[in-house]
């Protein structure tokens, strides 16, 4: 995948033996960033992460294994992401999404694609699941739905509808409105939405409608967002639905997850 090419050497060969490693090791591991997004949109960026999947109990493993190749380890957010160092390098190793959805779980290997990353055979995030995790981050500094947007232009109708539908659960409004904005960017594409998802999704919120107000006072925002929504469950009284048990996050994850606004802005 030619979005390799601008890579230094040193990067490149560090990424390499470290897949390397995890190969020889039997520690499973899916590539997603910007070469699964290349590989499902022909569009091509380079980003100084490189971005492999993994189960959340597989991650020590895949530490004791780069540890033993050189390369230092930490695990940065509990509840999410690690990272693997070679000097200015390093691989994230994400087992979930920053707001606790989206966990890596056995479908993501079933559903694997297979391709070629820096001339190693190896197999991508599917595209379903990178929907299902770039759908939900609406930062003020970082909003993913031109990339959902651009996927379902290339794939839509190879896609697996039922199954991302099911992955976003209660979560599905915030699908729905990716699927209402890209009949509004690409009318000529409508149809990569099937009819029967934006029928189904129609009739949900005829149901909604008709029930009137939830009487639980709890912000979804938290999920779309870690910044944007502080005042709301702060101050205002609203349950944060990242947290257990309606989320997946406990206090002392939000609370660090909160504090890294502050060193690295609000990615992820």
């Amino acid at each position: 995948m030619s979005a390799a090419v601008v890579l230094e050497e040193s990067s490149r060969a560090f990424y390499r033996d470290a897949l390397g490693r995890l190969d020889r090791e039997g520690v499973e591991y899916l590539v997603g960033g910007a070469y699964a997004f290349a590989r499902y949109t022909g569009i091509e960026r380079h980003t100084k992460d490189f971005d492999i999947f993994i189960r959340r109990g597989d991650f020590d493993r895949a530490c004791d294994v780069l540890a033993r190749g050189g390369y230092e380890s930490e695990l940065t957010f509990s509840h999410w992401l690690g990272k693997s160092f070679h000097g200015d390098d390093f691989v994230d190793l994400i087992f979930s999404a920053g707001n606790g959805v989206a966990s890596v779980d056995e479908l993501w290997f079933k559903f694997a694609v297979s391709a070629r990353v820096l001339d190693m055979d190896v197999r991508l995030i599917p595209a379903e699941e990178m929907i299902w995790s770039k759908g939900l981050i609406m930062e003020r500094e970082r909003f993913d739905g031109n990339d959902v947007a651009h996927v379902i232009r290339a794939v839509g109708p190879q896609l697996d509808w039922r199954r991302l539908i099911d992955r976003y659960a209660q979560h599905w409004r915030a699908l729905y409105a990716h699927c209402i904005l890209f009949g509004f960017i690409y009318p000529s594409k409508r149809t990569n939405v099937p009819r029967w998802v934006m029928d189904e999704f129609a009739r949900r919120i005829t149901q909604e409608s008709l029930e009137g107000d939830t009487h639980d006072n709890v912000c979804y925002g938290t999920i779309i967002s870690r910044q944007q929504y502080l005042k709301d469950v702060e101050d205002w009284g609203y349950r944060d639905a990242r947290l257990k048990p309606l989320g997946k996050m406990t206090h002392e994850e939000i609370a660090h997850w909160t504090a890294g606004i502050a060193q690295d802005g609000a990615k992820g």
